[in-house]
């Protein structure tokens, strides 16, 4: 267990330094491109590059910040686990591979990162060792071989131009039809990873992780790996491509948020409320305020890792329950845990001068004084109110509402460890988002908007606070209303079908079509080459066996034709 503490310290230590360097880099607006030549043979060079710029610091600081925190949690989370070191050692890798994918200016270094993040996610979420950890493993990884294949397209579409180093075409990209090809892949490899429609039903599945790992992975390194990549290829981008992945991204926002008041897993709705966000940053990234996007990005990596502790928690004091309808008045058995659980839902909501706040009120302006029709504008604050509305029918369901507990779960607060965690990223949640919106922004940004449209926000927050609160009291006696309605009702909750068409749509249709097309699938020359090569071999040895068995009017027969053969041959 003492390893746990060891690692957690020096990761924290190491974070401090990089977001040092970053605002040292920020405020001197400096850039460092390292190479090193690995290789030189002949005319072949093999190089190795190392982009550190502010963006690239910071963003590798936050990271290490919260798997410090992370690292800190599990000692106590995990303890029992036999198995704890090699947990540890999965998490350093999944930290490892995450560093390298944000330092490298390089597709085949990304590609090493991109592939590791994968890889050891897969392992993770299948931790727990059962049919559904395998089934959601395997959707994961399954669904991110898709963004791989992508990646690995795009480097060897890049063998036209001379060099893997991305950072020399951004400009030339643009303007460049065959470029454009390659930038398709890009956006298609960050739609994989970031669980954008349609490959949205992989996020929820991977809850099936222990809790430590869904907050490290759904808060600063997995999903967020797409947007960072996006971030960095944003020069590249035509406006047509732009408007069309901002269509996506919006739609991934309402499908995910609407989902997210019909689930009752505490888990799952988190992981929803971190597709919103995701849609939200893609959002505002394809409408071209890049810095807001990465702003969006580190804010929302504390608060949703600090909510998945909180969750882990409490799941962990009701025996692995997960039902939210199972919960209740938590405020009066585990009021610590509940006012940190509550703050890091608040900041998710945009509560004024928490960090969540000074990241999605920029955004929100900035969207406002952008050129969208109607329908893009409508969608975006019909999001954000489903955001605040699926949050307090968490809390009232948690927090506040009924006494709805287990008769045999024991309440109690976390021991020590677990809330040095929580209170170092609580602090985080509440100076991080004024503080870094003053060093990331070094000239104030200025919206001027009228005062309807200044406070259209305030109201979406209100209407979402007030049917969220009516949502939680619905009672299993009351009328239920959406049976008329049930096909509209499973359509929502199931996210518009993206589960089963994942699975059942896919999975089935391809293994019966390769069952039914056996000799397509094991290949033609296998088939009539060495499997029937095989398949005549053994049915003539068969034959001749029974010719030589023990009888004897066989073995006459056989002598009298070599007898007769003889006669013929003289």
């Amino acid at each position: 267990m003492k390893i746990c503490k060891i690692y957690s310290f020096w990761i924290l230590i190491f974070s401090m330094l990089l977001i040092l360097i970053s605002m040292n880099l920020l405020i001197k607006d400096k850039v460092y491109l390292l190479e090193y030549e690995l290789l030189n043979f002949n005319s072949v060079s093999l190089i190795f590059s190392l982009l550190i710029d502010w963006m690239s610091c910071m963003f590798m600081g936050y990271v290490l910040f919260i798997s410090s925190m992370v690292i800190l949690y599990s000692e106590d989370y995990m303890k029992g686990d036999l198995n704890i070191s090699r947990f540890i050692m999965l998490i350093l890798l999944f930290i490892i591979s995450m560093l390298l994918l944000i330092i490298s200016p390089n597709l085949v270094s990304i590609l090493l990162g991109w592939d590791g993040l994968g890889l050891v996610s897969y392992l993770l979420v299948i931790y727990y060792q059962n049919v559904k950890s395998y089934n959601a493993g395997m959707l994961t990884a399954l669904s991110n071989r898709i963004g791989d294949a992508a990646l690995l397209l795009s480097i060897s579409w890049m063998m036209n131009y001379g060099s893997w180093s991305y950072i020399y075409y951004l400009n030339f990209m643009k303007s460049d039809f065959s470029m454009q090809v390659l930038v398709l892949f890009i956006v298609l490899a960050a739609f994989t990873k970031s669980a954008q429609i349609p490959f949205s039903s992989w996020l929820p599945a991977a809850m099936a992780a222990p809790t430590p790992i869904s907050s490290l992975v759904h808060s600063s390194t997995l999903v967020t790996a797409g947007v960072y990549l996006l971030i960095r290829f944003q020069e590249a981008f035509s406006s047509s491509l732009m408007f069309l992945m901002m269509f996506l991204s919006m739609m991934t926002m309402l499908m995910s948020g609407i989902a997210a008041n019909f689930e009752n897993d505490l888990k799952k709705i988190i992981a929803l409320s971190t597709l919103s966000q995701l849609g939200f940053m893609m959002s505002i990234l394809f409408l071209g305020s890049v810095d807001l996007a990465f702003f969006h990005l580190l804010i929302h990596a504390l608060f949703k890792a600090l909510m998945f502790m909180c969750a882990g928690i409490i799941i962990h004091n009701f025996s692995g329950c997960q039902d939210i309808r199972y919960m209740g008045s938590l405020i009066n058995q585990m009021p610590v845990i509940s006012s940190i659980f509550f703050f890091s839902n608040m900041a998710l909501c945009g509560m004024p001068f928490l960090s969540g706040f000074y990241s999605k009120d920029l955004i929100l302006e900035s969207m406002s004084m952008g050129y969208m029709n109607m329908f893009m504008f409508f969608i975006f604050y019909l999001s954000i109110g489903l955001t605040v509305m699926y949050t307090f029918r968490l809390i009232n369901y948690l927090v506040l509402g009924d006494y709805n507990y287990y008769s045999l779960c024991s309440i109690q607060e976390s021991n020590n460890l677990m809330m040095k965690s929580l209170f170092g990223l609580l602090i985080f949640i509440v100076i991080s988002g004024s503080m870094f919106s003053w060093i990331i922004f070094i000239y104030p940004m200025y919206f001027f908007l009228p005062l309807m449209m200044k406070l259209l926000s305030f109201l979406m927050i209100l209407l979402g606070i007030y049917l969220g609160l009516k949502l939680s009291k619905m009672s299993i006696n009351m009328k239920i209303k959406s049976l008329s309605f049930l096909n509209l009702v499973k359509f929502q909750s199931f996210m518009w079908n993206m589960p089963i068409l994942s699975t059942y749509g896919l999975n089935h249709l391809v293994l019966n079509l390769g069952q039914k097309l056996n000799y397509l699938d094991q290949g033609w020359m296998e088939y009539y080459g060495s499997k029937k090569l095989f398949f005549l071999l053994v049915n003539s040895s068969k034959g001749l066996q029974k010719i030589f068995m023990d009888k004897f009017k066989i073995l006459l027969f056989l002598f009298l034709i070599i007898i007769f053969t003889f006669i013929l041959i003289i």
